[in-house]
């Protein structure tokens, strides 16, 4: 499937990744602008209102210029009732998120002698930048420069976006948070916390701010700072070579990364933040426990480089000599396959509007490539139309006769492709591709992630094609897991567990894609050989929803006959996990993110019988090698979510609840293991598609016969 990194707002560095595959309708809270934003710049400044408190300090007048060069002046005691000082930066994606709801508040109290000031104190940020954020936000209060972060250093300010409310005699009565909506990895639909506005009616009120202090989450302001002369390690040295190597491939222009990382004075401003996510190693995107597996898409930063880093941030961030800086690296514009598509297909009819802020439900497209014969796909690739908004791209498909339902057996799940920031695409290996049925249709699933502004997408994906004659391999996705999920309320380490089924023959695996909802906190592949021994595959004890990874093998790791693969999963549905909608829920299987799933996929390389598949076209098929008890209690112990060892009605998937009746014979309300034994041998089992539920699925583009150019 796919490399990298990557799933809230793009706050992260290094936004490579995998997401996971599978049909999933989600709100935006996952994601980046929120997960892919905010994930990067994002955290809560450790202050507690001590002695450094700014609570109860007499701000001294100030006059600094806004972007067109006026002056503005804090005003003198007793001219306002009140005045909210709001600290931005033009380019942290959670400011240009807050940026609506800050002009909302402005708008709503100026009649009550309430102004707002937003001071941008980030060396960073231009004037040209800061006007850019006005006219993307739509801000209408006045946003200065403040040089020198002298204003900033009187407050005792430290984070974007942070507020100060004062009283008419200009001192500090309420320091910090906005409200709850937007946080590290998570963007609510709504706040379920308001701060600020109920300071400022409480201060008009001369009533008494009971929370007068909320720690602050946001970027790290980039100060202005003195660089040591003497440092033996520079920006132009060490540090342009490191983000070359991990993250400039995102924060370049026009591509999803809320900054651009390829000058020193820009990496200057942003030094404290690039220190802080290294050493909280939420950047780089990297889960898996290095002490299991080997993966060609390890983005792990090696403790080296990131000593390096700490030694450079606390030198004050030195330039050093730019005749040392490294040559800027060549990013391939438009397809970077391996050569030019064969076919070129557009994803949306029309182009898709992306909204400035707010939640915005994954967007399903389907598309009809109009196959009049079998299509064998080496490798793909999907383009963004627009980058900046485009944190994913799924592409499925959908075969015919399967009443536009994705398959999610364990003979495949349907997935193709996909898109995430900073993937490469690559062929699966020689004489390896993936199976498209004649009259299929492509089901593509977009995560968008809004960053200020309205933003119009057309994205499109590109096909190299395979001759029959070519092939070895047929290229699948498998997976286990459980639906049978049970989480109570607010409990912090739930567990499940599931075995996949074993086979007949070798299993080549090629990579693994782990997949939960906002309340995963871990999962792990293990190899159960026939002989007994256990193998750990791939560990990631700190799942992230917002950065899901497809972990591919540096080499082809090979399962002999009958070896199982077990997975295991841990929720956390405590109020100690941030992204969590609701601890008070019991959590069952579902599409939505408020909803939960486990699932083990992984890519594997099945041979093919050349002279078959020229003869008839016949497709290798997937041999089980257990028996249809053995199958039964699989089947079960997926299911079972309270235990017993039988299935009740309300254990099974809805789409099959109209056949419960015919499979519990005996009519006593259960499924016991006689009874799903049975099943399994009239049926094969619960496989086939999930129902779509009540989610849109919208007519997507068309095709074209093949792509002109490298950049189509």
């Amino acid at each position: 499937m796919l490399n990298g990194s990557i799933d809230l707002v793009f706050s992260t560095f290094w936004l490579p990744g995998m997401v996971a595959v599978f049909r999933t309708r989600v709100m935006s809270m996952k994601r980046f602008l929120i997960a892919l934003l905010a994930l990067v710049c994002v955290s809560q400044t450790a202050l507690a209102a001590d002695s450094d408190s700014p609570l109860g300090r007499k701000i001294e007048s100030f006059t600094l210029q806004d972007h067109r060069g006026a002056k503005h002046t804090l005003a003198a005691p007793g001219k306002h009732r009140a005045t909210v000082i709001v600290m931005l930066g033009a380019e942290c994606p959670l400011v240009k998120l807050y940026g609506e709801r800050l002009e909302q508040l402005s708008a709503q109290h100026a009649g009550q002698g309430v102004v707002f000031l937003g001071i941008d104190s980030n060396s960073q940020d231009s004037l040209t930048d800061i006007a850019t954020f006005v006219k993307d936000t739509g801000v209408k209060f006045p946003v200065l420069k403040d040089l020198g972060n002298v204003v900033a250093d009187q407050l005792g300010a430290t984070r974007t976006p942070e507020v100060f409310l004062l009283d008419k005699d200009n001192v500090v009565r309420y320091w910090g948070r906005i409200d709850d909506k937007y946080g590290i990895g998570f963007a609510r639909e709504k706040p379920t916390q308001q701060y600020l506005e109920p300071a400022i009616n409480k201060l008009l009120a001369g009533k008494e701010i009971e929370t007068a202090h909320v720690d602050s989450v946001g970027c790290i302001i980039g100060r202005a700072r003195k660089a040591s002369e003497d440092s033996d390690v520079t920006y132009s040295k060490q540090i342009a070579r490191i983000l070359q190597e991990r993250c400039v491939e995102c924060h370049r222009p026009g591509e999803i990364g809320p900054f651009s990382l390829t000058e020193y004075s820009e990496v200057a401003g942003w030094a404290d933040t690039i220190a802080e996510v290294v050493r909280e190693r939420r950047m780089p995107p990297w889960h898996a426990d290095p002490k299991h597996g080997q993966f060609r898409n390890d983005r792990s930063m090696p403790e080296a480089e990131k000593d390096l880093i700490y030694k450079w941030v606390a030198a004050g961030a030195p330039e050093g000599n730019p005749a040392d800086v490294p040559k800027p690296r060549e990013y391939v514009a438009g397809w970077s396959l391996p050569t030019e598509p064969d076919l070129v297909i557009d994803i949306q009819e029309t182009p898709y509007p992306v909204p400035a802020t707010g939640a915005v439900e994954y967007q399903y497209f389907d598309v009809d490539p109009e196959f009049t014969e079998d299509k064998w796909v080496k490798v793909s690739q999907v383009l963004p139309g627009s980058p900046a908004v485009v944190h994913h791209v799924l592409c499925f498909v959908v075969p015919p006769g399967s009443g536009g339902r994705q398959g999610i057996g364990e003979n495949g799940l349907g997935f193709l492709s996909a898109y995430v920031p900073g993937y490469r695409p690559a062929p699966y290996g020689e004489g390896m591709a993936k199976h498209i049925p004649k009259g299929s249709k492509l089901r593509f699933q977009m995560h968008y992630t809004p960053i200020g502004k309205v933003t119009l997408d057309q994205s499109k994906i590109g096909f190299v094609f395979a001759k029959p004659e070519e092939l070895t391999h047929l290229v699948q996705t498998i997976s286990t897991g459980s639906q049978g999920i049970n989480i109570p309320p607010n409990d912090a380490d739930y567990k499940r567990e599931a075995t996949m089924t074993s086979y007949k023959h070798d299993l080549n695996v090629l990579s693994f894609s782990p997949h939960m909802h906002v309340r995963g906190k871990a999962f792990s592949y293990e190899a159960i050989y026939p002989d007994g021994k256990r193998e750990m595959l791939l560990d990631v004890p700190k799942y992230d929803f917002n950065w899901q990874t497809t972990y591919e093998l540096t080499d082809t790791k090979v399962l002999p006959p009958g070896t199982r693969v077990h997975v295991v999963a841990h929720w956390d549905n405590s109020k100690d996990n941030p992204s969590n909608p609701d601890p008070s829920s019991r959590v069952h299987w579902g599409d939505q993110t408020w909803e939960e799933m486990m699932i083990g996929f992984f890519d594997v390389a099945v041979p093919l019988d050349k002279e078959k598949l020229l003869a008839s076209g016949e497709i290798p098929k997937l041999e089980p090698a257990a028996g249809t008890e053995d199958r039964a209690q699989q089947l079960i112990s997926q299911l079972d979510s309270d235990g017993d060892g039988v299935l009740a009605q309300t254990e099974v998937p809805e789409q099959f609840q109209k056949f419960f009746g015919v499979i519990d014979q005996n009519k006593d309300g259960k499924v016991d293991i006689a009874e799903a034994t049975n099943f399994v041998k009239l049926s094969g089992g619960l496989g086939g598609g999930r129902r779509d539920g009540e989610r849109q699925i919208r007519p997507g583009g068309g095709r074209r016969n093949r792509a002109p150019s490298g950049n189509n």
